[in-house]
Parts: C-alpha cells; sequence; structure tokens
C-alpha cells in the first residue's frame, strides 16, 4: 500500500525540519503513540495502540531515521508487532520545498501489514491508513504553525 499528499506549514524549512526530529512533538502527532523513546539521533522506540475496524491492538515497533538529504529531505522506515492482532513494517519520504515564510512537505509512505489485521480487507486498511497519515500531518502542522 503506498499514499502520498502535500500540505503547507505556516514556518520555515529549518524550523518544520527541527521538529521532524523533535521525539516530542512526533510522539503528540501519532495517533494512539503513548511512548516514544529517542534512543539516538537515528533511532527510535514507540507504543502506539490503534484501532483498525474491529481489531484494537497496541504496537511496538522501532523507527530508523536517515538524515542523508537534511535539512531538504528525511526518511523513515520501521516494524512494529501487535501481538495476535498482526504486524506491519513501512516507511516515509519526505522532502520539503522553501515557500517564503512556509514550507511544502510533500510525504510519499509505504507500509506492508500481516497477520490478522490484513485480513480484514484492503479498502478498511487504506482508509484506516489516509485516516492515520492525515491526522499525523494535520496535528504536525498545528505544532509547527504554534510555534513559529
Amino acid at each position: 500500500m503506498e499514499l502520498s499528499d502535500e500540505i503547507t506549514i505556516n514556518a520555515p524549512k529549518l524550523r518544520v525540519y527541527e521538529a521532524l526530529n523533535d521525539p516530542e512533538i512526533l510522539r503528540q502527532c501519532i495517533p494512539g503513540c503513548e511512548v516514544l523513546t529517542k534512543h539516538s539521533e537515528t533511532e527510535l522506540e514507540a507504543e502506539v495502540v490503534l484501532k483498525i475496524g474491529p481489531v484494537k491492538a497496541r504496537f511496538s515497533g522501532e523507527v530508523k531515521l536517515n538524515k542523508a538529504g537534511a535539512p531538504d529531505s528525511y526518511s523513515l522506515h520501521g516494524k512494529g508487532n501487535g501481538g495476535a492482532a498482526g504486524h506491519a513494517k513501512g516507511g516515509a519520504d519526505v522532502t520539503l520545498e522553501d515557500a517564503g515564510l512556509q514550507t511544502i512537505l510533500r510525504y510519499t509512505a509505504k507500509a506492508q501489514i500481516g497477520g490478522k489485521i490484513a485480513q480484514m480487507g484492503s479498502r478498511l486498511i487504506m482508509g484506516t491508513a489516509k485516516k492515520l497519515a492525515g491526522s499525523f500531518f494535520s496535528k504536525f502542522a498545528e505544532i509547527v504553525d504554534q510555534d513559529a
């Protein structure tokens, strides 16, 4: 499954990039995130509770950041396990473009799922994934806009 979109954030590019690397901001933006621990500049660990259709599960996993294109681009890859509910792995590539006092953030995210949640059907999974991504980026924009 692949999702892509763009959002305009009312903050300069460097501020947006810094926010993408701030574990506290990310924790607030990730739907259902209860814990986000930074182990190094490129490694995070998360615990997230998600409801996908009738299945509610606690996922724990790790996220690795790739900052090679900083501050113009950024990517992350992660994997998580939700016990009996299943597992997921995926990543996102983000590009940031200056637009005066604003930044255009574009992302492409890919995910693979397995286990019980994968049996629910692609429509439900895709709809949930779009809702989660939309929720993350709208909350991210709201927080960064307030700080700018």
